[in-house]
């Protein structure tokens, strides 16, 4: 079930698409997700963009959270309600987006089985090559049943 959802995110989220997330990984409540260095995500200092950057957080995000409700994804409305990040150092090369709810997945499950919804975070670290953190983010999100 996993696989599948990792092919479709890959294809259902076009913007991520467009700048060349990949997702490498997904399980219950956690993802992995790389973005290479070219051109179209470089800045003015030939570094990789910051927009670029928390585009690559989000979607790794997404993909913990899809993870989380895997056997629930098409009865439920994800919406990302708020997002921080801090950029900690030059990005350069691919960077690796590594995310995690910040509770059991299990936990969120049953906050959705009894509330019908559930607010949480993923936490997400973005790492270079030579696995140097380049950044981190929060992402809040939203799960309610349909």
């Amino acid at each position: 079930m996993y696989d599948m959802i990792k092919t479709h995110l890959g294809s259902a989220v076009p913007f991520a698409t467009t700048t060349g997330v990949t997702i490498l990984d997904l399980g219950a409540g956690a993802a992995t997700a790389s973005l290479e260095q070219r051109p179209e995500v470089n800045n003015h200092i030939a570094s990789m963009h910051a927009g670029a950057l928390f585009t690559l957080g989000e979607a790794a995000s997404g993909a913990a959270m899809s993870g989380a409700f895997v056997e629930q994804l098409l009865q439920v409305r994800p919406i990302a309600t708020d997002a921080s990040i801090e950029y900690v150092k030059i990005a350069k090369g691919t960077i690796t987006a590594k995310a995690k709810t910040c509770e059991p997945a299990a936990d969120l499950l049953a906050r959705l089985t009894s509330d019908g919804k559930v607010r949480f975070q993923v936490d997400v670290t973005l790492s270079n090559e030579s696995d140097q953190e380049v950044a981190h983010m929060k992402v809040g999100w939203l799960v309610s049943a349909r």
